[in-house]
């Protein structure tokens, strides 16, 4: 059984933004190739979208929670499923990948993401996969706190639009 999880956060003001490039990417997948949406499930603070039986069930979600509390709900999912850390995926965005890059690892450090942080507190341990998505660094000044929650400028969507089948095919290979 697997679980792969978009980070971000619930309000619609950020949909569109950088920190929720992991939810979309969830979102965009169950829509595509599962042709549903995912359900809301309370216990779990996060909305779900199950395929597969048995130990091949995967498990698609995105937290119905804040990005700094990812972990919460990573670590409710995994519990409610019997999920070890090692069959967790989290697709999250990341400030050193410039964008339209993205990089998949395992047990690795925060590197200064609320988000993991969270996950890594939760779980106990940094031995899971991460996929993380670029979205660049800051320019002129602006802080990160602030950027994070900008939206994608019209070359940049570009970018991320030429990204998305690069990143479904990575989930493609997972499952």
């Amino acid at each position: 059984m697997k679980l792969i999880i978009g980070l971000g956060n619930p309000d619609k003001q950020y949909e569109k933004t950088r920190h929720n490039f992991g939810q979309k990417i969830i979102q965009q997948y169950v829509e595509t190739f599962c042709k549903t949406s995912l359900t809301t499930k309370q216990n779990l603070l996060a909305k779900i979208y199950e395929t597969g039986q048995g130990t091949n069930k995967i498990i698609f979600a995105i937290s119905t929670g804040y990005m700094n509390n990812s972990g919460l709900t990573i670590q409710k999912i995994a519990q409610f499923y019997k999920i070890s850390p090692q069959n967790i995926y989290v697709i999250h965005d990341d400030l050193d990948l410039p964008i339209g890059d993205y990089r998949i690892q395992f047990d690795r450090g925060p590197a200064g993401h609320n988000g993991i942080k969270s996950t890594i507190e939760n779980l106990g341990t940094q031995e899971f996969h991460r996929i993380r998505l670029g979205i660049g660094k800051p320019q002129n000044n602006i802080p990160v706190e602030d950027y994070v929650l900008l939206p994608f400028s019209k070359e940049e969507s570009t970018i991320i639009n030429d990204l998305t089948p690069k990143i479904f095919e990575e989930i493609n290979k997972i499952l």
